[in-house]
C-alpha cells in the first residue's frame, strides 16, 4: 500500500528491542496453563523494514520465538499512531512459514497467506477508554504506550483475537447491507448461512476469513465504498432501491493467481467492464489510463470508455488508488491491437 495511514510498510524502530518490563509471562508458564493464543503484528508509516503486509512481515531475530507460535495461525495487523497512523487494527492473514532474511542473518520474513482487510479500523481503545487487548487492560493506563515498545510482535487472547476482528467484519455481515454486499440467504451456499447464523466462537471466526463468500463481501463494501460505488471506467453510479450498486468490484490481479483481498487490489467495474477486465480485453496503463484491444471490443463499447491517454476515474482518497504492481501484472497479459 505505502501509505501513510493504511501502510503496507510496516512496524517501527520499536521493533529493535522489546520493553521487557511489561511483557506478560510465556504461555509456557505452568502458572497460566496453555490456551489458543493468535498474534499481533504492529506497522505504520515510519519503518526501515521491508514489509508489505499482504504477503510478508520483516522482523528481528529478538521476536522470532514469539512469531513462530503463530505458524498455521492468525495475525491481526494493528496500524500504529506513527506519522498519523490510525492507532487501530486494519487486516487480518494466516502465517504459512518464517523464513530467513538471505542479506541479514539477523533478520527473518513471516509470510502470509489468506490477507484480508477489515471492513473498517477497529481501534485499540473503545469509546470509554477500555483496551482491546488483555495485558494493556491490566495495566495502569499510564505505562501502556511504554509496554508496548519493543512489542511489534505479541500474542493476543483468542477472545480479544475474536471480539476484534468481529468487530471489524460488523458492516460486512450486518443484514441492513446483505443486499448490497450479496449476502443475501437467497444467494449463499447452506454451510456459509449456517455460518453466518451461528453464536460467536474463536472457530466461526477462523471459517469466515477463509469462507469465499464472506471474503467477497468484505471485499466489494471495501471497494465499492472508495470508488463510490461508480464504475471506474463509464462513470456510472446505479443504485438500486435495495442499496445494490449496479458497479461490481473486480480483483486486478486475480484471486486465483494469488491476488490479495485489498482494496488496493480492487476496481469498481459495471458488469461489462467487469468481464472485459477478467478477460484482459481492457486493462491499465502505468498512468492508471485505459487500454482496450480495438481490434476485440465493440465500437459501441468503447464509446462509453475515456479517450486514449485519460485516466480512468479513481478514488479521491490517493492511498485507495491500484497498486502499481498490481497493474502491472494485468497488464502483462492484456490483448492488445
Amino acid at each position: 500500500m505505502d501509505r501513510k495511514h493504511r501502510p503496507q510498510v510496516g512496524g517501527d524502530d520499536h521493533r529493535r528491542q522489546p520493553f521487557l518490563a511489561f511483557f506478560p509471562r510465556s504461555l509456557d508458564d505452568p502458572g497460566l496453563g496453555r490456551s489458543s493464543m493468535k498474534g499481533v503484528f504492529e506497522i505504520s508509516g515510519t519503518s526501515r523494514y521491508d514489509d508489505l503486509i499482504t504477503e510478508r512481515y520483516h522482523f528481528p531475530r529478538i521476536y522470532l520465538g514469539v512469531a513462530e507460535r503463530f505458524l498455521g495461525d492468525w495475525i491481526l495487523y494493528r496500524e500504529t499512531g506513527s506519522d498519523g497512523g490510525r492507532k487501530a487494527y486494519v487486516a487480518v492473514a494466516r502465517v504459512e512459514r518464517i523464513d530467513p532474511d538471505p542479506n541479514d542473518a539477523s533478520l527473518f520474513y513471516a509470510r502470509f497467506a489468506d490477507f484480508l482487510e477489515l471492513d473498517h479500523a477497529v481501534p485499540y481503545r473503545d469509546r470509554e477508554g477500555r483496551f482491546a487487548e488483555r495485558f494493556l487492560r491490566e495495566l495502569p493506563v499510564s505505562v501502556a504506550g511504554r509496554a508496548l515498545r519493543g512489542r511489534s510482535v505479541r500474542e493476543i487472547d483468542a477472545a480479544d483475537f475474536v471480539a476484534i476482528v468481529d468487530g471489524g467484519l460488523k458492516r460486512t455481515l450486518d443484514p441492513i447491507n446483505a443486499i448490497r454486499l450479496e449476502l443475501e440467504p437467497r444467494l449463499l451456499d447452506p454451510a456459509t448461512e449456517e455460518l453466518i447464523l451461528q453464536p460467536l466462537t474463536e472457530r466461526r471466526i477462523e471459517q469466515m476469513l477463509v469462507n469465499r463468500k464472506i471474503r467477497d463481501a468484505a471485499f466489494r463494501g471495501l471497494v465499492l465504498d472508495a470508488y463510490d460505488s461508480t464504475c471506474a471506467v463509464t462513470g456510472l453510479r446505479i443504485v438500486n432501491g435495495g442499496g445494490k450498486a449496479e458497479a461490481q468490484a473486480a480483483h486486478i490481479w486475480s484471486v486465483g493467481d494469488g491476488g490479495p483481498d485489498e482494496v488496493q487490489n480492487g476496481i469498481a467495474l459495471s458488469a461489462t467492464a467487469h468481464w472485459l477486465f477478467d478477460r484482459h480485453l481492457i486493462s491499465l496503463d502505468e498512468c492508471f489510463g485505459l487500454l482496450v484491444s480495438h481490434n476485440k471490443v465493440p465500437s459501441e463499447l468503447r464509446q462509453l470508455f475515456p479517450s486514449a491517454g485519460k485516466p480512468i476515474r479513481l478514488p479521491r482518497d490517493p492511498r485507495l488508488h491500484p497498486r502499481p504492481e498490481y497493474s502491472a501484472r494485468h497488464r502483462e497479459r492484456f490483448a492488445g491491437g
